[in-house]
């Protein structure tokens, strides 16, 4: 039997329709957890590594949460998974796609955690253990707690850089925006707009711009490394 038959979902190679299956149930185990008042978020997304809520292999679990109040975050990802990670699986075969989604994945989060060094380190040196916050007792480990992130999205940019990487001139379409945009353009168009949100830190902004490129990093280092040691499948920049 052809393991990849025709057909919307039987199409997808193992190891991409696996991971959407994965998201999916993590989300939905998050909401469940959630309304019987035990926050999986807590336990599994990546916290500050010198909060003490933190544990190494939220570096691998976090990548599988992903925001619980709304389904947009998990869809996303999910849908760019299911565009472009197939492709990738096709062409570099399930172990070696696995392994870059998951090197991406941890990458992402190492650069996360550079992040919150590099903006709060300076600060948090100079914070007393307790104090007082918005007019509510809190000490600096409950604070420090309160930094989290969940999400697919830096194996996801790392998979969108590699699309780019191999497949540079293929036209791909944004939402709402007619013309077609050669794919090495798509993701160094993503790449700018994610470090400039990443350098300007916006107030009310929440998203990990920082762990995005992070994902893309690793990736192109990644695939530079495979392409030295001889592995050269598809095109390149």
């Amino acid at each position: 039997m052809n393991q990849y038959r025709t057909g919307f979902w039987s199409s997808v190679p193992p190891v991409t329709k696996n991971l959407i299956i994965i998201n999916a149930l993590c989300w939905l185990a998050t909401v469940v957890f959630l309304r019987l008042g035990f926050d999986l978020t807590s336990y599994l997304g990546l916290h500050y590594f010198v909060a003490s809520d933190f544990n190494p292999a939220q570096l691998i679990t976090y990548m599988f949460l992903h925001d619980s109040r709304t389904l947009t975050h998990l869809f996303f990802n999910m849908f760019s998974l299911y565009m472009f990670g197939r492709t990738l699986e096709y062409v570099w075969g399930s172990k070696r796609f696995l392994m870059y989604y998951m090197i991406t994945g941890i990458g992402a989060g190492i650069v996360q955690e550079a992040t919150w060094f590099f903006q709060m380190h300076s600060e948090l040196q100079q914070l007393p253990e307790a104090f007082t916050m918005n007019g509510m007792e809190m000490t600096k480990d409950a604070l420090l707690n309160h930094f989290i992130t969940v999400g697919a999205s830096g194996a996801i940019f790392g998979i969108l850089l590699a699309y780019g990487m191999m497949f540079p001139d293929t036209p791909l379409y944004i939402m709402f925006i007619p013309i077609p945009i050669k794919a090495k353009y798509f993701v160094i168009f993503y790449g700018v707009v994610e470090l400039f949100f990443g350098v300007g830190n916006f107030s009310g902004d929440n998203i990990a711009h920082f762990a995005h490129l992070g994902g893309m990093l690793f990736g192109y280092f990644l695939i530079k490394y495979w392409r030295m040691k001889g592995f050269n499948n598809g095109r390149y920049f």
